[in-house]
């Protein structure tokens, strides 16, 4: 039987949206309706935040508020380590995704000798870098920072010098980079990215399975060939945007995208990757009730964590 730990994280200055800081809050909020006592089983940690910089101006147009960002590496990796060496199963609850990459240093830096894979459930390839970045949003850009790669090759922008160092800091956090490499991610329900992330996906050859695939294929048989694809990894780290999801159900996220996962395919897929016993660590990331109407996206994001926090601790 695992133990697991929630790590809080309501930050949401990776975000260009506001809002993602309330969905830790709004997925509590969603199970006390629920009269579910999930988050008084567990203990728990609430990272300190950054989110006063949302109300500062902009120093690095093309990395927004990257000095906040890399408090917040150094706070959750930290975390996450901790965490792992005490032989905790991390579950992360962060508001916005840019939170994935401290994530992934933080099991590199518990486990350096492990061959980590990451399975990435998101609308988005999160791939670009401060010099291919259309917005500036760092939460575009945490697998770009865990795979070490600039994507100098499709550089629209010149960055200054501070830009250049807090970036260069975020990838070796650690001393370790690159924390993962490209043939160990798996994108699913990838649908939404720009011609410079396509050409990392396909200067690496990385996995990307569809939504479409999900849907006829089945849960079951995605999970297989997943997990084929990544035997040769020691761990795995599952992170899931809840923006994956097709935009209908999913208001409540800074950036909805269509044809995405039906709540149950997603949950179905999740569960399954939860049992296999590489899977090291688990994040939820993205809600943002401030666009929901009730609180859809939280509840459905409990569930989901209800119900994977449960297979992990039987298997």
């Amino acid at each position: 039987m695992k133990n697991i730990k929630l790590i809080e994280v309501p930050s949401e200055i990776g975000a260009g949206t506001r809002g993602a800081s309330l969905g830790v809050e709004a997925i509590k909020i969603a199970a006390l309706d629920y009269m579910s006592s999930f988050f008084v089983h567990f203990p728990c940690e609430s990272i300190p935040v950054e989110n006063k910089l949302l109300y500062e101006p902009i120093q690095s147009p093309y990395a927004k508020r990257i000095k906040g960002i890399v408090s917040m590496y150094e706070k959750v990796s930290k975390s996450v380590t901790d965490s792992l060496k005490g032989h905790f199963f991390p579950v992360v609850l962060s508001g916005d995704h840019s939170i994935g990459g401290a994530t992934i240093a933080g099991i590199k830096i518990a486990k350096p000798k492990s061959k980590l894979g990451v399975i990435w459930i998101d609308a988005h390839a999160d791939l670009h870098t401060p010099y291919t970045t259309p917005s500036g949003n760092m939460h575009g850009m945490p697998l770009a920072i865990s795979i070490n790669d600039d994507n100098k090759e499709c550089a629209v922008h010149d960055l200054d010098p501070e830009t250049q160092k807090h970036w260069q800091y975020l990838k070796n956090l650690g001393k370790i980079a690159p924390k993962v490499l490209p043939e160990d991610i798996v994108l699913i329900s990838l649908r939404d990215f720009e011609r410079e992330e396509k050409h990392l996906i396909d200067k690496y050859g990385i996995k990307v399975v569809s939504t479409k695939e999900v849907r006829s294929k089945g849960p079951e048989n995605v999970v297989r060939s997943v997990l084929r694809y990544l035997s040769d990894c020691t761990d795995i780290y599952i992170s899931f945007d809840v923006d994956s999801l097709d935009s209908s159900i999913s208001k409540g996220t800074g950036t909805p995208v269509g044809n995405g996962l039906k709540e149950r395919e997603a949950e179905d897929l999740i569960s399954k990757f939860m049992q296999n016993r590489k899977v090291c660590c688990f994040e939820i990331t993205e809600v943002n009730p401030t666009l929901d109407k009730e609180n859809l996206m939280a509840e459905i994001a409990f569930n989901i964590l209800q119900r994977s926090v449960n297979v992990v601790m039987m298997s």
